[in-house]
Order: C-alpha cells, then structure tokens, then sequence
C-alpha cells in the first residue's frame, strides 16, 4: 500500500472520479453510510476554500485508488476529521475488503492525532480508539413515502394526525401552505441562518454563524450541484411567506438534515415537522434512500425516525508530547459534555440554565 498527501488542489481529477465511484458504489458493498455527502470530495474541496490545512491522503494498491480519507491538519501536527464542529459523518472512503492500519496511516499524513466526532459506522481501524458511540437517527425512505407515511401512522398515529392537523389550521389561518423541496433563491438562505443564528442565541448555545467562515462554506454549498452532491435548501411557505426552511447535503442516495429553523412567530403549528415531513416526500421522490437527522437526542427525531445508525468518537494517537497535551486538554471536556447530555437529570437543568442566559443576552441585545 503507498500513500500520498494531498491538497485539495492538487487532487487530479482521475482520482476525484475515483472516490466518488466508490461513494456511488458503497450500497453494493455492504457500507451504504460511505455515500454521505459529508464523506464526499465536493464537501472536502468547500472546506479547503474556507479554511487552513485541508489535507487528503490517498491510499493506492497496485496503482489504484483504494482510499480516501480528509482531514485538517494543524501546525504542530494534530489532525482532525475534516469540518469537525459541523460535519455529521467522517471516516476513510474505501473500496471492499480494503484494510488499513490507523496509527500507520497517521506517520503517512504527518499526524500525532487524528480526532473525530462522528465516525462512520464499519471502520474498524479507527473504532478501535473510538471513546464513546452514539446513536444518529435516520429516515428510510428506500420504499418510498407512501410507506414511509404508513410506518409513522402504525408507530405514532396521534403525532402523525397531529401535525397534519396544524398544516390545515396553519392554511386556514396564514394563506395556503406549499412546500419546495430545493428552493434556488438565496435570499431565503440568507433569512434561514438569521432564525438559525437567532435559535443558538435564544437557547444560550454557541451560535455558529457568527463564524463568517461557516456562512461563506454554506453559501458555497448552497451553488454546488452535481449529480452525486448537491446543498439543498427546502423551504415551507404560508401564503408565499417562509416560516420554516433547512439546508442539507445530498448525495446519490442520502440526504442529511444540517441546519433546520423556523420563524418563531408560528411556533404553534410545528412548522419544522410540517417541514421535515415535506423534506421525507420530496427526498423519496428523488431517489433517496435515508435521510440522516445527525447524532443527538431530540423530541422531532424520535417523532420522525424509523431507525437509528451509529456513530463513535475519540482519536487516534501516536506515543508523541503533542498528542498527549491534546488529549489531556480535551479529554475532559468531552467526558463532562457526554455525561451531561445522555443523563436527563443532568442535562435537563442545564440546559434550562443555558436558556435562561440566552434570554437575558437576547435582552442585552448582544
């Protein structure tokens, strides 16, 4: 096995082809969660206009490409899963039976550590050094969603009837209600991260989009399209007015759900349900085989979902000082966040108090 290290520019077009080939093909193979679009090359190059020390190595057996894996790499050596912080799947895009060995593929990419937080499932190497897992909900739509829409109503018959229910009051009280799955005008994007922006603050979480970056990336997302990768905005209208909107990623056969708001002004006829389930349709018409609702715990995902994958987090280090300050600097932080969002007793108050400050900064106008 030989190795080489890329920048995203430097990545030939015959390898590019190469690794969305094997995307295209992972279902085939048994590693259907290699098609994400956060695994993609497209989602790779975004990032490397956006930051430093986008890197892509790429294994080769006999000539071929047999894997890809991006990452970011720092100054002093420590790598980190490509976008980490807002990337919902990573892992090394590979083609059947291909093995690896993790440590040595890290002296290959100049890497003490290499961190992850949402690890594709079947990475065997990797899972290895995985710290915890986590369960990341999905909706099948591989049936279609007729099927889909059957399966919620058997499991969930009140909150299916529900939230069908508020789409007709929301119709009669605001103007007719339509819905577009792939809304090509920007300005809406420009008005989903102002809910989005607002939410973060509202709820007293760090608010992402105050990163120029981010909104720069998600622009760029927003006019990339291609036939295996494309950023999709979906929008929910009441009389030609958005009220809800959610920008994703797709690939040939998985969309994911990134960033979904709504306007606060119509927070009774759950227009974020109302929403996904018009996501879920428009979704399955396009050939869609799951969308992904990211890892983390949430009422509308339970509501929604029809299974759950996982996903792991932890990293992969060499016996070096840098790798050992990194995991002494960040190893408790994440053991504390950990316990704190999977103990209800926990998690509860905090974040109540973390409402709490969001309210009183709103207030401050900061």
């Amino acid at each position: 096995m030989n190795i080489t290290v890329h920048r995203p520019g430097e990545l030939s077009a015959v390898d590019r082809a190469a690794w969305t080939a094997l995307q295209s093909r992972a279902h085939l193979h048994g590693s259907p969660g290699l098609a994400n679009p956060f695994l993609s090359p497209e989602f790779t190059l975004a990032i490397g206009h956006e930051r430093r020390g986008v890197r892509i190595a790429v294994a080769r057996e006999d000539g071929e490409p047999a894997g890809f894996l991006p990452f970011q790499r720092s100054a002093t050596g420590v790598g980190r899963a490509i976008g980490l912080g807002i990337s919902d799947c990573q892992g090394l895009v590979h083609r059947p039976g291909f093995d690896w060995n993790a440590r040595e593929l890290l002296r290959a990419c100049g890497l003490s550590l290499w961190e992850f937080d949402h690890l594709v499932s079947g990475q065997a190497p990797f899972e290895a050094h995985a710290s915890a897992t986590f369960a990341s909900p999905v909706i099948d739509l591989d049936q279609g969603y007729d099927t889909y829409l059957r399966h919620l109503r058997e499991r969930s018959p009140k909150f299916i009837k529900g939230t069908l229910a508020k789409e007709r009051r929301l119709s009669r009280d605001h103007g007719a209600v339509r819905y577009v799955h792939d809304e090509r005008d920007p300005a809406v994007l420009t008005t989903l991260m102002g809910w989005k922006s607002a939410q973060y603050r509202r709820t007293g979480r760090s608010d992402r989009f105050a990163h120029p970056w981010i909104v720069r990336l998600l622009r760029r997302l927003f006019h990339t399209r291609a036939d295996s990768f494309a950023g999709v905005l979906s929008v929910l209208y009441a009389a030609d007015v958005p009220i809800a909107a959610h920008f994703g990623l797709r690939s040939e056969r998985i969309h994911t759900c990134w960033f979904p708001a709504y306007d606060p002004a119509f927070a009774k006829y759950s227009p974020g349900l109302i929403m996904h389930l018009g996501m879920a349709e428009g979704a399955a018409a396009d050939g869609i085989a799951h969308i992904d609702l990211g890892r983390g715990q949430k009422v509308y995902k339970d509501s929604l979902k029809t299974r759950e994958l996982m996903v792991s987090e932890g990293w992969v280090a060499l016996r070096h000082p840098v790798a050992f300050g990194h995991r002494a600097r960040r190893a408790p932080v994440r053991a504390l966040r950990n316990t704190v969002q999977t103990r209800p007793e926990l998690f509860e108050p905090a974040d109540k108090l973390l409402k709490r400050m969001g309210r009183i900064r709103s207030r401050g106008g900061e």
